[in-house]
């Protein structure tokens, strides 16, 4: 398929409802309203296609810059190329599902996650958080070093109140991915997410909401998920 068969198919997925609700998290116009899980087939035919992906993404339309990281092959991606991602990721939904999640099957994941987490820019260090979310929720635990991971979480304790909106969501979900996903340091994590809490985001009464990350851990223990891994990031 051509980007512009892609368009069209994209284009025939989408409804109302659901582009009303990308558009209600922050997408913006041009947006189809494509589900994640109407785009399989397609994917399932094209497979990878680094090109494809590339024009896609360049569309600047949603769906398509999405559907761009499904069929993207993130070992042709050069850390300028993940940099040029994050570029055009115009809010949390494209850096965080689309930009993180293709970095965490590169082999420069951890390197590209660690400078964006370092960044002080809000979407970067979303995406810097996402990607290790993603990587710990798939990867074994051995491939990873115990003690980096607890210095971020100490990272987490000191910045997490101060941090750009979107980033304490990541910071958040990372310390509940480390607790659920990563059984070396889940007590470690656990009391990472008591010692901070409470982390408030959004501002005015209708939109303040207080991160229950130290209850959800709880929670995903006593259903037995700990050790939980993913055999799939990318759908």
């Amino acid at each position: 398929m051509n980007m512009q068969e892609v368009m069209n198919e994209l284009e025939s997925l989408g409804t109302e409802r659901t582009k009303k609700r990308y558009l209600s998290e922050g997408a913006r116009e041009p947006v189809f309203g494509v589900a994640a899980g109407a785009m399989k087939p397609m994917a399932k035919a094209i497979k990878k296609d680094q090109a494809l992906a590339e024009e896609l993404y360049r569309t600047g339309n949603y769906d398509a810059m999405y559907f761009a990281g499904v069929i993207a092959d993130p070992s042709a991606m050069t850390e300028a190329d993940f940099d040029r991602w994050i570029d055009a990721a115009y809010f949390y939904m494209i850096a965080d599902f689309v930009v993180a999640v293709t970095l965490s099957e590169a082999d420069i994941a951890q390197t590209v996650a660690d400078k964006w987490i370092a960044s002080g820019d809000e979407l970067r260090m979303s995406a810097g958080w996402s990607c290790y979310c993603w990587l710990l929720g798939s990867r074994k635990d051995e491939e990873f070093d115990a003690e980096k991971l607890d210095g971020m979480l100490r990272l987490v304790e000191r910045t997490i109140r101060e941090a750009p909106e979107r980033a304490k969501h990541a910071m958040a979900n990372f310390v509940y991915t480390t607790a659920v996903s990563y059984t070396p340091l889940h007590e470690r994590a656990l009391e990472t997410a008591e010692s901070t809490a409470p982390v408030e985001t959004g501002q005015g009464p209708a939109k303040r909401k207080v991160l229950q990350t130290a209850e959800n851990i709880r929670k995903a223990a006593e259903k037995g998920q700990l050790g939980f891994k993913r055999k799939h990031v990318r759908c």
